[in-house]
């Protein structure tokens, strides 16, 4: 199953399902307005989410399910806003259109770093001394505190550079999300903007490289566990368009990372207590060259087949 958060002009914040043709049906109730409160809720309850969303879509639909219908202003529902689909709400945000919002507002985003050979080789070579390679083939991994909602974009929102760096980088990555007891939930896709320059000045500089504002984009969905065949085998590629022209593009295949993610779950919970709903991204295998740092109105776009694109234009901070 595929869910996204979505905003109608009015209405706000919405939660729809996505149908294999890319419709929307949407499951916004009282009791779930949001996708993690319907995670919640289905844990809470013990049942499936299907079976969860079955009922929500029984009580808040008329047969057959309305679609996109429920505008407090009759008549601006029409024929163009009575369909929407996926792609119709991939736009740029705007209060007064449909669009798509963060797939889940996770109250917590932690990232791990360097889980790929070809990020620890690359990231050396800039360095004096080899503790990329050294994080690599340690028994812990790299993993660091990255964002809370306020600091997220979704698709179409603005990812920033720091005032104070000249070298902000890309970092394409799928994430999954976990409840309290570290049981993946579903994935969804994350750039865990970073600058570089500031985290290679000084490795303890690592949260500022890595936390400000618009530093995590996620989306464009969550899609539950039974969705993905074998997280290990997703091939992911990343294109950055500068004045519409294509400026980069790299491809990695998930079957490179070098840690399992139950094994980065278990590292991350340690004596550390996360809140349901906790956003774990899990490295990147992309490795942007130097000489392209992100500048301003750049476009980043992430894609995996059968997760959607997820695209976010740049903007200085």
């Amino acid at each position: 199953m595929k869910l996204i958060q979505f905003h109608l002009p009015n209405l706000g914040k919405r939660v729809g399902i996505v149908t294999r043709e890319h419709e929307v049906i949407d499951v916004t109730s009282d009791e779930s307005p949001g996708v993690l409160e319907i995670l919640e809720l289905a844990h809470k309850e013990r049942v499936t989410l299907g079976v969860l969303l079955a009922d929500i879509q029984e009580q808040v639909s008329s047969p057959p399910p309305m679609r996109f219908t429920a505008f407090q202003d009759p008549e601006s529902v029409s024929e163009e806003n009575s369909g929407l689909t996926l792609e119709k709400l991939d736009v740029s945000p705007d209060e007064k259109i449909p669009h798509l919002l963060v797939p889940i507002d996770a109250p917590e985003v932690w990232g791990c770093g360097v889980t790929y050979k070809r990020s620890a080789d690359m990231r050396d070579d800039d360095s004096e001394q080899d503790i990329y390679s050294r994080v690599y083939h340690a028994d812990r991994p790299e993993i660091f505190f990255k964002a809370t909602p306020s600091r997220c974009v979704g698709p179409n929102g603005f990812i920033g550079i720091r005032s104070d760096s000249i070298l902000t980088a890309a970092e394409p990555e799928v994430a999954y999300i976990l409840n309290a007891d570290g049981e993946i939930l579903g994935y969804t896709l994350c750039n865990d903007v970073s600058a570089w320059d500031i985290e290679r000045d000084n490795p303890l500089y690592l949260p500022q490289s890595k936390v400000f504002y618009g530093c995590c984009a996620l989306g464009p969905m969550f899609i539950t566990t039974s969705e993905v065949d074998d997280p290990y085998n997703l091939e992911m590629k990343c294109t950055i368009l500068r004045d519409d022209k294509e400026i980069y593009e790299g491809e990695i295949n998930t079957s490179q990372i070098n840690w399992k993610f139950e094994q980065l779950t278990e590292f991350l919970m340690r004596d550390n207590p996360i809140p349901f709903g906790t956003v774990v991204s899990t490295g990147t295998g992309i490795i942007v060259p130097n000489d392209l740092p992100l500048a301003p109105d750049d476009i980043v776009q992430i894609e995996v087949e059968g997760f959607g694109t997820l695209s976010n234009p740049v903007k200085q901070l």
